[in-house]
């Protein structure tokens, strides 16, 4: 039975995202900042049928969490198929360019990029002792500076300057450790869940947690002939998924 870590899977699109795979005959580790929240979204699933599924205290925030979740997983398994960092931040709102808060730019980002850096590299080992590991970064559409250049874009209008930033710093850190990591069985991406209504964007969004946490899921599954070191936003790109940096 193939196992996967999701950061910040308590609600919203990570739950949604370990109901999927959990319906994929996975054993899912709840990643949740709050212990008790983490309980509550495992027996909730449990409910629904889903034994396969536990929950894992870790605030991708801090280091000595971290590195605590990394010892407490490695009393349950000895190997990860699967990583998803999907805890994230927004930061507070508006976000503009002349007058942003540095100290909310380095909250976000200790989260949105930091906090990815540390769980990836706590969990390396054991998702090295699997047959067909796959990481998946789970970004933002408005991170593609291409597309937030285009004025024909039609989210041109809607920055936001310490949210942006860190996702796409996210991205470069997607393709260099798909790099890295290039000639071993790993697939590595970084996908858009899609403008989904969550607790996140306060509901404004015209998707739906489920139809995100299949667009994980799916490039959490891919098999040896998939995509790794891509950009994927498959409501952007329904054909293909693919979108440019």
């Amino acid at each position: 039975m193939k196992k996967a870590l999701i950061t910040g899977a308590n609600k919203s699109i990570g739950f949604e995202t370990a109901r999927q795979l959990l319906q994929n005959n996975y054993y899912v580790y709840l990643g949740s900042r709050n212990l008790q929240n983490g309980q509550a979204a495992a027996e909730k699933l449990k409910a629904e049928g889903f034994t396969q599924v536990e929950p894992v205290q870790i605030d991708v925030s801090n280091p000595e969490s971290v590195k605590a979740a990394r010892v407490e997983l490695g009393r349950k398994t000895n190997v990860l198929d699967a990583l998803i960092n999907n805890a994230g931040v927004l930061g507070a709102v508006p976000q503009n360019a002349l007058d942003l808060d540095v100290d909310t730019m380095h909250e976000v980002f200790n989260t949105n990029l930091y906090g990815v850096i540390r769980v990836t590299q706590a969990f390396i080992d054991l998702l090295q002792k699997a047959e067909q590991p796959r990481i998946v970064m789970v970004t933002s559409l408005s991170a593609s500076m291409v597309l937030n250049n285009d004025p024909t874009w039609k989210y041109y209008h809607h920055k936001a300057a310490v949210y942006q930033p860190s996702k796409a710093a996210l991205n470069m850190y997607t393709i260099d450790l798909a790099y890295e990591l290039r000639d071993t069985p790993f697939k590595v991406n970084a996908v858009d869940p899609g403008f989904v209504a969550t607790d996140f964007n306060h509901h404004r969004g015209t998707g739906t947690a489920q139809e995100a946490g299949s667009r994980i899921a799916k490039y959490a599954m891919i098999g040896t002939d998939g995509p790794t070191g891509k950009f994927i936003s498959e409501e952007q790109n329904p054909e293909t998924g693919e979108i440019p940096w």
